[in-house]
């Protein structure tokens, strides 16, 4: 902290419409089982339960994932520990949108990135929203919150 307060983060409110439910998108995108799926930039293989995390392999590395636990308000947010002992917090958020859902990544810029290095983060966590949109649109049988197809 300095005299004008404290330092804070470049941030980006990342966004995507999806046509499904919200408790549809929470409940698909809020299983780490389903990250390979749909979030390349995170998970490019199986994940592995380890205790309370969950353990991927990515453009990182290998990964440790830990997600805010279940709940009914839409909060996805996860912090992934880096190779390299790092932990990078991201805010997600599933909101209503009419009949359909907004979701919401706040992507914030990491000490010592530079211009280059986050707009290709942005471009990643873009390519994997609208990846996730795609697949919940184009498939409606995925398997809801309790189950039951959307």
């Amino acid at each position: 902290m300095d005299a004008r307060g404290p330092r804070m983060a470049e941030v980006l409110h990342l966004t995507v419409s999806i046509a499904r439910t919200p408790a549809d998108v929470y409940a698909f995108a809020a299983d780490p089982r389903n990250l390979p799926l749909w979030a390349e930039g995170l998970a490019r293989s199986d994940v592995r339960q380890q205790g309370d995390a969950w353990v991927v392999e990515g453009p990182a590395g290998r990964v440790t994932v830990r997600f805010a636990p279940p709940n009914d308000f839409g909060v996805m947010d996860h912090d992934v520990e880096l190779p390299s002992g790092v932990i990078v917090h991201n805010p997600m958020r599933v909101l209503p949108n009419g009949e359909g859902s907004e979701l919401v990544f706040s992507l914030f810029r990491q000490p010592g990135m530079s211009d280059e290095q986050f707009v290709a983060d942005r471009s990643a966590v873009e390519k994997d929203l609208d990846q996730l949109k795609s697949l919940l649109e184009e498939n409606p049988a995925l398997p809801s919150r309790d189950g039951a197809s959307g």
